[in-house]
């Protein structure tokens, strides 16, 4: 029995580790994934660089923005923090 008990705490250990850092953060990379592959025309954006912009062309790899004074950017798909709910 008491050879045993190191690797029980090794398996805790690990369980731990897995809830409460592993899980949480593929979640989230699974909802950031979900988001950027909705993205459509017209949606109102913000980049994770602080703009916000309209888009006004999609593309598998890139997007191009339009900001309020009617410059259009070009950026990654990767870019996009999150869509705006008007």
């Amino acid at each position: 029995m008491e050879a045993i008990m190191p690797f029980m705490w090794i398996i805790i250990m690990f369980a731990i580790f897995y809830f409460l850092l592993i899980r949480p953060q593929q979640k989230r990379q699974k909802q950031v994934k979900q988001m950027q592959d909705n993205l459509e025309k017209g949606n109102d954006i913000i980049t994770i660089g602080g703009l916000h912009a309209k888009i006004h062309a999609l593309d598998e790899g890139t997007i191009v923005l339009i900001t309020q004074e009617g410059t259009k950017l070009t950026y990654d798909r990767n870019a996009i923090r999150e869509v705006k709910q008007d």
